[in-house]
């Protein structure tokens, strides 16, 4: 790729296109995609921070600082719908926001469930914004969430402080940091939550029956980490998405189901959707890359909740993404540090995987195996979806004029193979380490500002920012 100066002074006309005056700060030529399924060489043109266009005249309007790209892919910058950057302290906000923009992800969907304490108060939201706006490389928006015992009450005043959304789970992950909400309870919340027109996005597992099967898979033999898949059987993940289903029916609520990993469990939600329930579905690029049966090399790295499939669910997982019933991949990054993860009992092991640098690289290099059809839904469920159904939109999720300038490039001939010793989360380790793929993050633009250049992530802490919805 090249960058050039100032161009030559050409008039434009007609349409959206006539900007006859306008002087772009930036142009990113490449191929960009116009409508459903029709890729063409064009140039997204940027003026302070948002986009003033999108053309397939390459170079008629004005631009101080150009960059051709060739064929790589000029994509809106993916808005990652859920990352943990607080769950573990040697994480934090520079570290999983630095990984971001080295992976192509300009805005990130926060998680509320901190090391430091849930984020479930006006005051804690607060304090957490402070942290974003002085360690942010990218822009955040934040999620809370609601205590056990009455939580539901504050509710309104953290989507007034200006929250996306609020998350909550339905299994007892840790009692203080990721508490269960109770059935009973789960009314309350969704009742409120739908009165602030808010998105609750939930953790979907039957509370009752994993714990159950952990203690007995752990008397049994704790040492098998298969012993993790059986503990957590595609049952108790559909038993969770229904009644989470049924009560978001019952109130009118926005429901987002979270890392969803069976087929099946996608088929009820979009049930539900078809019959007037306001609810989508997220899944992980771990879900549609790895089965369970990658757990007995993997071990505890790859211990997730819900738990990897069988290759026929991971299989699935993809045609409902090409079918449109799977609405967001997110990374769902959590990044625990190896001796987190290396325990030799499974269930000692923490849960989850670093993901917000490698969604991008893994998800599309998948996608591209597979069809155009595939592609655009990958990116579509990596950009414009999550952007929608968090309130991010307009400003975020699409190259459109208006919009933030968030503009990522991925070369998909470049080679690339994945080098945990390179990526910027401090954990230290990734799950798709040595993996070839089909292409790389080249370029990553927040709010037309360089953020990654190739090799350097070039933002600075503070440069990205908390961003409330409908902003």
């Amino acid at each position: 790729m090249s960058a050039t100066g100032t161009s030559t002074h050409a008039t434009t006309t007609g349409g959206d296109l006539d900007h006859r005056g306008s002087v772009a700060d930036l142009g990113v030529t490449g191929m960009l995609r116009f409508g459903a399924g029709r890729w063409a060489r064009g140039e997204v043109l940027v003026r302070n921070g948002r986009v003033l266009a999108l053309t397939e005249d390459v170079g008629v309007i004005p631009a101080t600082r150009r960059y051709d790209v060739g064929d790589a892919l000029v994509l809106p910058g993916i808005v990652d719908a859920h990352v943990h950057c607080l769950s573990h302290a040697g994480e934090g906000i520079a570290a999983a926001t630095a990984a971001a923009a080295a992976g192509g992800v300009t805005t990130i969907v926060e998680m509320p469930f901190d090391a430091t304490g849930p984020v479930n108060s006006v005051e804690r939201f607060k304090r957490k914004r402070e942290l974003v706006e002085s360690q942010a490389h990218v822009d955040v928006a934040l999620l809370g969430t609601v205590r056990p015992g009455g939580g539901w009450k504050d509710a309104e005043a953290l989507r007034a402080a200006g929250v996306c959304g609020f998350k909550v789970s339905l299994f007892d992950t840790d009692p203080v940091r990721f508490p269960r909400v109770s059935d009973p309870e789960l009314l309350d919340v969704m009742r409120v939550v739908a009165d602030t027109r808010a998105t609750l996005a939930i953790h979907a597992e039957n509370n009752e029956m994993v714990k159950a099967l952990i203690d007995y898979e752990n008397s049994v033999d704790g040492f098998d980490p298969r012993a993790h898949l059986r503990s957590r059987p595609p049952i108790s993940e559909r038993l969770g998405v229904i009644v989470a289903l049924e009560i978001a029916r019952e109130l009118g609520t926005r429901l987002h189901l979270c890392h969803l990993s069976h087929p099946r469990a996608v088929d009820l939600v979009s049930w539900y959707a078809d019959n007037g329930t306001d609810a989508t579905v997220e899944t992980c690029p771990h879900y549609l890359t790895f089965t369970g049966e990658d757990m007995v090399e993997h071990r505890g790295r790859l211990k997730i909740n819900p738990p990897l499939r069988s290759r026929e669910d991971r299989d699935g997982m993809w045609a409902s993404l090409i079918a449109g019933d799977v609405d967001v991949v997110a990374s769902d990054h959590a990044p625990w540090p190896a001796a987190y993860k290396d325990n030799t009992n499974i269930f000692a092991n923490h849960s989850g995987v670093p993901g917000v640098e490698t969604i991008v690289p893994v998800v599309l290099s998948a996608a591209l195996e597979r069809g155009q059809a595939c592609l655009d839904a990958a990116i579509d469920a990596m950009t414009k979806t999550p952007a929608m159904r968090f309130g991010l939109a307009p400003r975020k999720g699409e190259l459109a004029p208006g919009a933030d300038a968030d503009i990522v490039v991925f070369d998909p001939s470049a080679p690339n193979v994945l080098d945990e010793t390179r990526m910027h989360s401090n954990a230290g380790w990734s799950p798709y380490h040595g993996m070839p793929l089909k292409g790389r993050i080249a370029m990553t633009f927040s709010r037309g500002r360089l953020a990654w250049d190739g090799t350097t992530v070039v933002a600075t802490p503070g440069s990205g920012g908390a961003i409330h919805p409908g902003v």
